[in-house]
C-alpha cells in the first residue's frame, strides 16, 4: 500500500485506491544477522518499543539453519514487487530460502518472469487484481500443491477478490495467503471489509473442518492495543483497528459457538509481551520512534500450533518495504 500521510499518533496508512483501498518447541529464537548499510545509530540501534531502527535493507544478511524436519514459510508484504526489487529483494529471499513464500500487495499487472524466483520455487501462483499496479497476492513453493483456489467462495463482488487471496492444499494442510481488504481513510469501505470478513470466516472454517490451515499474509487488523503503538488515539478511528475488524478476528480465534475449531495467533503466543510491529511508515521517522503496527501474522488451525519451532519477525529486514517479513517453521506431518 503506498503510504499515506502518516501522523506522530501513529496512525495508519488506507489504500490510496478512490474506493478505498507467528507444544510450541523450546529451540532457540531465531534472529537475523546482519550488517547495517552503514554504522551510524540510527541504523544499528534499537528504537524505543526494542526494533531495529534501520531504515534501508541490511548490506548483509543471514539466518540461523532452520530446525530439523521443519517447513519455513515467509510472508512478506512486499508494497510493489517493481520497487522491492530495486532495494534488494532478493537478498531476503536467498537468506531465507523458504520452502514457501507467500507475498502481499505485489502490485504487478502480469505474472512475473524473475529467473530469481522462477530458478527457486517451481510453483508460483499469483492472484493479480483487475485494477492495474494495484493489491496482488502471491505463493511461491517449492512443493507442489494438490489443489490452487485464487477464489472467495460466495462473495458478492468475485472482481474485488481478485489480487486478495491464493490457497494452496497441500497434503497436510492448507496455506491461505491473504491480502485482506483494507477499511481505508475515513473508514470509508469498512463495509468492504465486513463483508470480506463474514465470508472469509466461513471460508477458513470450512477448510478447517476438512485439513489444519496455515493463514497468513497483511490481515490488515491489529487484534489487540498491544499490536500498535499508539491505541487510543486510533481506536474506531483507524482502519485496521475498529471494534467490527478486531471483533471479526477474534471471532475466527474463539469462535462464539462449540461446533467450529479455534486458530492460534501464533506469532503472539509465542512472544506475548512484545510491541514489535511488522508496518512502520516510511515518513515522520516512525521507524525509528518505533511507531508502528503488527498487521502481517500467521494464523494456524489450533491442533497444528504445537507443531510449530518457530515464528519471528524479521525486524532488520526493512527498506526494500514498509513492512517486514515474517516466518515459520513448522513440521509438516500432522494428524488432520
Amino acid at each position: 500500500m503506498p503510504p499515506k500521510r502518516a501522523v506522530s499518533s501513529g496512525k495508519r496508512k488506507a489504500d490510496s485506491d478512490p474506493e478505498g483501498e507467528k507444544s510450541v518447541g523450546s529451540e532457540q529464537t531465531k534472529k537475523a544477522k546482519v550488517t547495517a548499510a552503514s554504522g551510524s545509530a540510527e541504523q544499528t540501534g534499537l528504537a524505543p518499543n526494542g526494533q531495529p531502527t534501520n531504515k534501508v535493507l541490511p548490506a548483509k544478511i543471514s539466518f540461523p539453519p532452520r530446525v530439523d524436519g521443519t517447513s519455513r514459510i515467509a510472508s512478506w508484504n512486499i508494497c510493489g514487487l517493481a520497487s522491492s526489487q530495486k532495494k534488494g529483494f532478493k537478498h531476503y529471499v536467498e537468506a531465507e530460502d523458504p520452502d514457501i513464500l507467500i507475498l502481499t500487495e505485489t502490485k504487478v499487472n502480469d505474472e512475473p518472469v524473475d529467473p530469481a524466483l522462477t530458478s527457486r520455487f517451481p510453483y508460483r501462483y499469483w492472484s493479480i487484481s483487475e485494477k492495474k499496479t494495484y493489491s496482488g497476492t502471491a505463493i511461491l513453493s517449492k512443493f507442489k500443491p494438490l489443489s490452487v483456489d485464487k477464489t472467495l467462495p460466495g462473495h458478492p463482488d468475485p472482481g474485488s477478490v481478485k489480487g486478495r487471496i491464493v490457497t494452496l492444499e497441500f497434503e497436510d494442510y492448507y496455506v491461505i495467503g491473504t491480502y485482506v481488504v483494507n477499511a481505508g481513510q475515513n473508514l470509508k469501505t469498512l463495509d468492504a471489509k465486513k463483508l470480506w470478513n463474514r465470508y472469509f470466516e466461513a471460508y477458513i472454517r470450512d477448510l478447517d473442518k476438512k485439513k489444519p490451515v496455515i493463514w497468513t499474509g497483511d490481515l490488515n487488523v491489529a487484534p489487540t492495543a498491544i499490536d500498535l503503538s499508539n491505541p487510543k488515539t486510533n481506536w474506531n478511528k483507524t482502519a485496521g483497528y475498529t471494534e467490527a475488524e478486531t471483533t471479526a478476528f477474534a471471532n475466527i480465534l474463539n469462535p462464539p459457538g462449540d461446533d467450529a475449531g479455534k486458530f492460534v495467533d501464533i506469532w503472539r503466543k509465542l512472544h506475548p509481551d512484545d510491541r514489535h510491529y511488522t508496518y512502520f511508515s516510511f515518513r515522520f521517522n516512525c521507524r525509528a520512534k518505533g511507531i508502528g503496527w503488527r498487521l502481517d501474522m500467521f494464523v494456524l488451525s489450533e491442533r497444528i500450533a504445537e507443531r510449530v519451532r518457530m515464528c519471528e519477525i524479521r525486524s532488520e529486514i526493512y527498506g526494500a518495504s514498509d513492512h517486514c517479513p515474517i516466518v515459520l517453521e513448522v513440521v509438516p506431518t500432522v494428524t488432520s
